[in-house]
C-alpha cells in the first residue's frame, strides 16, 4: 500500500529512539518536520482571517506575555495531515506510559477514533493553536489539560529562525518527581518538532513506577519575533 507522502516520511524516522528520548527526558526532538517554505507559510497567515476560533493575549490571564490563535475546524491541510500522521506513532507510548503510571484508560490506533472520544464528552473545539512572541514575551510554565480526555503528548514546532528571526525564546521544560526537580533548556531550529509530555510522565523508582510533573514554557525573547505551531491531540471543552 503506498502511503501519502507525510505518513510515508513520519514512517521512515527512527520512532525507537524517539521513545527513549521520551522516557528518559519527556522529550524529543523530531529535525526538519517542516520545510523553510512550510513554516513561512503558517507563520505568514498569523494575521490572515477565517482560520481561528479565538485569540488570547497571555497578559490578560496571567500566562505571560504575547499570543496565541486557535485554529478552527477545518484545520489547515497540512496541520491535519500532521496531527492525524504523528499519533499513530505516539500511541503506543502514551499507552505503555498509562500502564507504567497505573492509569486505566488507553488510546485507539487511529486518532480519528479518539477525537470521537472526545467530541461525544463534549470537547468538541480544536486545540491545535499558533503562538507569536516579541520582545519582552514569554510563557509562563503550565500544562495543556482541557477536559476529562488528555493525550499526554503533544508536538510544538519551530516556525521561525532563531538567532535571524529571533534571539531567546528557548523552550523550557519542568520536572517534578517526589525528591527532587529539574529543567531542561531544549533549542531549535526552524522546522524542528519537539515532542513533550503535556501533564505527567512515568518514572523508575525503587518500588517501582512513579509519576512526575512536567509543565513547559518559553523564556523571555531577547529580539524578533518567533512563530510556533501547537499540536495538541485532545481537544478542548
Amino acid at each position: 500500500m503506498n502511503l501519502p507522502p507525510i505518513d510515508a516520511a513520519l514512517s521512515q524516522r527512527n520512532w525507537t529512539d524517539t521513545a527513549a528520548a521520551l522516557d528518559a527526558h519527556g522529550n524529543a526532538v523530531l529535525p526538519g518536520l517542516l520545510s523553510p517554505p512550510e513554516c513561512a507559510a503558517f507563520a505568514g497567515a498569523y494575521m490572515a482571517d477565517g482560520r481561528y476560533r479565538s485569540r488570547v493575549v497571555m497578559a490578560r490571564h496571567g500566562f505571560g506575555r504575547g499570543e496565541y490563535k486557535y485554529f478552527c475546524y477545518p484545520l489547515p491541510s497540512l496541520l491535519q495531515r500532521l496531527r492525524g500522521a504523528l499519533y499513530p506513532h505516539l500511541a503506543p507510548i502514551a499507552n505503555r506510559w498509562n500502564r507504567q503510571m497505573g492509569i486505566a484508560v488507553s488510546y485507539p490506533e487511529d486518532h480519528a477514533a479518539f477525537l470521537a472520544r472526545c467530541h461525544a464528552a463534549g470537547q468538541q473545539r480544536p486545540t491545535p493553536l499558533i503562538l507569536q512572541y516579541g520582545p519582552g514575551d514569554y510563557n509562563c510554565l503550565h500544562q495543556d489539560l482541557y477536559g476529562e480526555h488528555v493525550f499526554p503528548l503533544q508536538v510544538a514546532v519551530l516556525l521561525s529562525r532563531p538567532g535571524v528571526d529571533f534571539t531567546g525564546g528557548e523552550f523550557v521544560m519542568t520536572e517534578t518527581g517526589s525528591r527532587e526537580q529539574r529543567a531542561d533548556v531544549l533549542p531549535l531550529q526552524q522546522g524542528d518538532a519537539l515532542v513533550f509530555t503535556v501533564h505527567q510522565r512515568p518514572v523508575p523508582g525503587v518500588r517501582g513506577w512513579r509519576k512526575a510533573a512536567m509543565r513547559h514554557g518559553v523564556s523571555e525573547l531577547r529580539t524578533g519575533c518567533r512563530h510556533t505551531l501547537g499540536i495538541i491531540f485532545h481537544d478542548a471543552l
